[in-house]
């Protein structure tokens, strides 16, 4: 019996010796842990440069003697196209997220207007052609939503509010007198600032880190303009301003945008240190 408890002692000796030495032993490295996938990261000031056509619209042609002018009615009243130039500091708060200021100048484009009237002196209808030119400075600060991203192109949209200054110059209008001579007065320039706003939609497709082209559509709402006073071409009478109400704009852009910082990628994985744990 003492041999066998002897036997029994030592057993349990051996046992709890190799549970202690193998609790000596480092667990192995924990593994790699791997996290969502996360899109390259974009913030940092970036300046902008733009082209773009103008196609503009005007809702009314307006003076105060068409409201005294028998059946008077305006039969057209159409700006020519033209260019535009832009320019531009804004910030990329995220991936989704962008402001910008910008500044530009609304290139001359041709106004073509005619109106008839009947005239109850002589009984027979009349009409005024007129020609004029007009050019703006445009000032907006828009915000924009950019929708994601697929093989470098980014689909957006956004809006914009700020200051026209519009300019209406070499204003002419020609017609017939009730004797059916021809008649012709001018008008000078005159300028008028208006509240201004912008709808915008478009693609930017990434060039490089940090430069982006753009192709973008805005919708603008440039206000109203008006010329001097309206004077004839003796010099014998004088009326007031022609009024051009509700100038509105369907512009096509180009423009560049280059990022002071460069798009950052965050890792996908992460790898833990070892742990060591000891009895």
């Amino acid at each position: 019996m003492a041999r066998a408890g002897a036997f029994a002692v030592a057993g349990l000796t051996a046992l709890l010796s190799g549970a202690a030495g193998a609790a000596d032993y480092s667990r192995p490295y924990e593994p790699m842990v791997e996290l969502p996938p996360i899109e390259d990261v974009a913030s940092g000031w970036y300046l902008r440069g733009d082209i773009g056509m103008t196609n503009q619209r005007l809702g009314k042609l307006n003076h105060e003697n068409f409201a005294i002018a028998p059946a008077h009615q305006v039969v057209d009243k159409n700006f020519e196209s033209g260019m535009l130039f832009g320019v531009g500091v804004g910030y990329q708060w995220n991936n989704w997220l962008r402001t910008d200021i910008t500044g530009e100048y609304r290139g001359e484009t041709g106004f073509h207007g005619l109106d008839t009237w009947y005239d109850t002196f002589n009984g027979i209808a009349r009409f005024n052609n007129y020609t004029a030119k007009k050019s703006e400075w445009l000032f907006l600060a828009n915000i924009y939503a950019d929708l994601g991203t697929w093989q470098g192109i980014t689909p957006f949209i956004g809006a914009g509010i700020g200051m026209s200054r519009n300019t209406i110059h070499s204003f002419r209008d020609t017609g017939i007198d009730p004797w059916l001579s021809p008649t012709l007065a001018y008008a000078n320039a005159d300028s008028k600032w208006n509240f201004a706003w912008a709808l915008h939609a478009g693609v930017a497709y990434q060039l490089a880190p940090n430069v982006s082209l753009e192709f973008a559509y805005r919708y603008v709402n440039l206000g109203k303009g008006l010329t001097g006073n309206i004077v004839g071409y003796d010099g014998a009478q004088t009326i007031g301003p022609m009024h051009f109400d509700d100038i509105t704009s369907h512009d096509l852009k180009l423009g560049v945008r280059w990022l002071f910082n460069d798009r950052v990628k965050a890792p996908s994985m992460i790898e833990l240190p070892p742990l060591m744990h000891r009895g």
